[in-house]
């Protein structure tokens, strides 16, 4: 591709609301299997990870409710933008994960659609749900933060 030199990560689409929603207890990468027309898609940035989790079905760790919308230029070759999409991991990293999911109320998430080295690439992470004062106890610590950096400024 002209413009890249093909080393770095180039990001496309990020889970803000997961760093609210979710305390982040570990990350990993996986490959991702897409349809041709889903990678143009891809690059050109149109994909949706809010809804998205990953299931652990058969020994086959899958992508599910991430909505890749249908490229533009592409007709019958298309296909439906909530489909399964299966990961490419390790079949060892599949069982370590499945034995750490087993845990009460964790759950895998997409944080990530990248590419590296031209690869699609998702970033997963292993997660646990935050509750209701915790989301305000963040907030509450990042006004603080944000009060202590305006008043060093002055």
């Amino acid at each position: 591709m002209a413009g890249q030199d093909g080393a770095g990560e180039r990001a496309v689409a990020t889970n803000r609301k997961a760093r609210h929603e979710y305390f982040i207890l570990e990350t990993l990468e996986a490959g991702l299997v897409l349809k041709g027309t889903e990678v143009k898609s891809l690059r050109q940035a149109n994909v949706n990870l809010t809804d998205g989790y990953v299931r652990i079905d058969k020994g086959e760790a899958w992508l599910l409710g991430v909505h890749v919308s249908p490229y533009k230029q592409g007709s019958t070759t298309n296909v439906d933008p909530l489909r399964s999409r299966k990961l490419l991991m390790h079949r060892k990293e599949i069982r370590r994960l499945l034995a750490r999911l087993s845990e009460r109320g964790l759950t895998l998430i997409p944080l990530k659609v990248y590419f590296k080295q031209d690869i699609a690439k998702v970033e997963l992470g292993l997660c646990r749900g935050k509750r209701d004062f915790d989301k305000r106890d963040a907030i509450a610590r990042r006004e603080a933060e944000r009060d202590i950096r305006r008043r060093m400024r002055r």
